[in-house]
């Protein structure tokens, strides 16, 4: 008899020290994140499908492409719409793709998965996942290489939704550096302009802003680094304790962030999305920051994410 095989396909459990880690076979994404008994992102159970995108790996695109219509290289590209409500290509191709493990330890491991050929998206992708857990959170890197013979458009981004401790999106607070944001309309969320954020709900400049009754998905920019070249959204409960995610701005200016607003109970702001991009929501059809992967061509992106103390740190 064949042994039964969770939805989720075979679990790789990672730890170091008090952090421990779960990455799921299907997407290639983080299931789990703990320090100790203490959650850092919003997980999900091995034997259910995964809900709203949590701890998903984005990549050729994030986000979405209005009506999955772009143009590339003179043609017209048409990719399936799997957000049909919205009408858009949402998140990319591979968030439901069984990946392989590559190489594995107790406190690391690497999966690849294959983009090939298909309607919409007529290039071949190479790509690398790779987590390492740490005394105090978890870092993640994202590599794609172009193993076809056609240039691709490219963009990528991971989807955690991160946790600062007891409570909900509303008893935290969020501090980010971005100085602009982008306009959405109201039934698709595609954008419509630039605006900056000053007098506006989506000003985290100023530090720890409360989250309560403050809703969001919206893609920011024009993020300043802290004087070590990095960029770092905190998300913190009332004792100062909570959870950051660093990046390097210049590979990945854009960050995607959502209060989780959602009609069931469970989910309903369980956990506040960061998703720093290389590209806004549809950059295809824009082509803002879609970085070219022509034959041979690799690209890397990297995220982390760190336990913060009551202290401040």
């Amino acid at each position: 008899m064949t042994s039964r095989v969770p939805p989720t396909g075979e679990q790789v459990e990672l730890r170091a020290g008090d952090v421990t880690a779960v990455v799921t076979e299907v997407g290639g994404g983080l299931r789990r994140l703990r320090l100790r008994d203490r959650d850092l992102v919003a997980g999900f159970g091995a034997d259910a499908a995964r809900p709203v995108f949590r701890g998903s790996v984005l990549a050729p695109w994030p986000n979405r492409v209005g009506d999955g219509r772009y143009r590339w290289a003179g043609r017209e590209e048409q990719l399936p719409l799997t957000e049909p409500d919205r009408r858009t290509a949402l998140h990319g191709l591979l968030c439901w793709t069984r990946w392989e493990v590559r190489d594995r330890s107790s406190d690391g491991v690497a999966l690849g998965a294959r983009v090939v050929p298909q309607p919409g998206y007529p290039h071949q992708l190479d790509v690398v996942v790779t987590y390492r857990v740490h005394g105090d959170g978890l870092s993640w890197r994202l590599a794609a290489e172009n193993t076809g013979t056609t240039a691709a458009p490219y963009g990528c981004s991971v989807h955690p939704y991160l946790v600062a401790g007891p409570g909900r999106v509303d008893d935290w607070t969020l501090s980010l550096s971005a100085g602009e944001y982008l306009e959405v309309d109201d039934g698709r969320l595609l954008p419509v302009g630039r605006r900056p954020v000053d007098g506006t709900a989506l000003d985290f400049r100023a530090g720890r802003t409360p989250l309560r009754g403050v809703t969001v998905d919206h893609a920011v920019t024009g993020v300043a680094p802290d004087p070590d070249g990095t960029a770092r959204a905190e998300v913190r409960c009332a004792d100062g304790s909570g959870v950051a995610l660093e990046w390097d701005p210049e590979r990945l200016p854009w960050v995607q962030l959502h209060t989780a607003d959602r009609p069931e109970p469970e989910l309903h702001r369980a956990g506040l999305a960061v998703e720093p991009m290389t590209c806004p929501p549809d950059a295809f059809r824009s082509g803002e920051d879609v970085v070219v992967l022509r034959p041979g061509d690799r690209h890397t992106a990297e995220w982390r994410i760190r336990a913060l103390t009551g202290d401040g740190v």
